[in-house]
């Protein structure tokens, strides 16, 4: 097993929901008959001026081809809203992202994409809710029954997060999450499971760099319908971004102390069922994650689902 890339190189294998690897390889502006460079502003050298140089400004074009650098979403821009921008993937997913300078790639080239000039009424934008992980909201639409397929998470703590980002799109994929209350039985449960091409078995993992404990458990599942994934944190904790939680870093812990309760201990937290509350009460979308979470769920999804073969 290779060792795992984590945020926007994780989702490169998407061959059908992700153009990742396309963006990276060649050039875009056959996908929209113009130079997306063309008209990069430039000014006088104050603030504005030092983010343009920093991430020069590229007009929110429909059929622009772009990728979100920090969940690795890529796909052709679909709707230019006041306040963001709807992308289309390879697959038909829409999800919205803000405008933020830096956020985008076009070419491969950090940029800060802009709304055209054209204003947009306020009716068509307001149109447009999306949930907890961007993806565009669908009203009145009902959850698909649960299919065979499931994702296997380590603990409580990850399959709370998880369902209060993607909840929705598992719904409507019919994907049901369960708990595997630690790894080390990770094989049999894979074998009593039988995977197939109509049961697929994804499994999101904490701590998978090579040479841990959980990669090695991880390379003890080869199948073709059975996905492991993870991050690099040693716990989903770690995965929330810590100015979400209103702390300027996680604690650095020690070997050998038990980290939930280290964290606890520095932070003045009493117990880990209310530290966790804390969290998980500061985590309003996948914009409080780190890449390498959203990038592995996102991963975890597509197979499930089947959109990734």
């Amino acid at each position: 097993m290779a060792p795992p890339e984590y945020g926007r190189a994780a989702t490169a294998n998407r061959p059908k929901r992700s153009l990742v690897a396309r963006a990276t390889q060649g050039s875009f502006s056959g996908m929209t008959g113009r130079d997306p460079w063309a008209g990069i502003l430039s000014g006088p050298v104050d603030g504005r001026a030092r983010i343009r140089a920093a991430y020069p400004e590229v007009a929110a074009v429909t059929g622009l081809l772009v990728l979100h650098r920090s969940s690795g979403f890529t796909g052709k821009l679909h709707l230019a809203m006041s306040d963001g921008v709807v992308i289309r993937g390879s697959s038909g997913t829409e999800r919205v992202f803000r405008y933020i300078p830096g956020a985008f790639e076009v070419e491969g080239r950090a940029c800060a994409l802009v709304r055209p000039t054209t204003e947009l009424s306020s009716a068509k934008v307001s149109s447009t809710p999306v949930t907890a992980s961007g993806s565009l909201a669908i009203p009145g639409l009902r959850a698909r029954v649960a299919q065979a397929s499931r994702i296997l998470v380590e603990g409580v703590h990850d399959a709370e997060l998880v369902e209060r980002v993607w909840g929705d799109d598992l719904r409507i994929e019919g994907i049901v999450i369960e708990r595997l209350d630690g790894l080390d039985d990770l094989a049999e449960v894979v074998r009593k499971f039988r995977p197939g091409p109509d049961r697929r078995l994804g499994v999101l993992v904490d701590h998978l760099v090579a040479g841990s404990k959980e990669w090695r458990i991880a390379e003890t599942v080869q199948d073709p319908w059975v996905m492991v994934t993870g991050t690099p944190y040693v716990d989903v904790w770690a995965a929330v971004k810590p100015a979400s939680v209103g702390i300027e870093c996680w604690p650095e812990i020690p070997r050998g102390e038990d980290w939930k309760s280290g964290v606890c201990r520095r932070l003045a937290s009493p117990d880990a069922a209310t530290m966790w509350r804390r969290i998980l009460a500061s985590v309003n979308s996948y914009a409080d994650l780190e890449a390498p979470l959203v990038g592995a769920v996102e991963r975890l999804i597509d197979f499930v689902a089947g959109v990734a073969q």
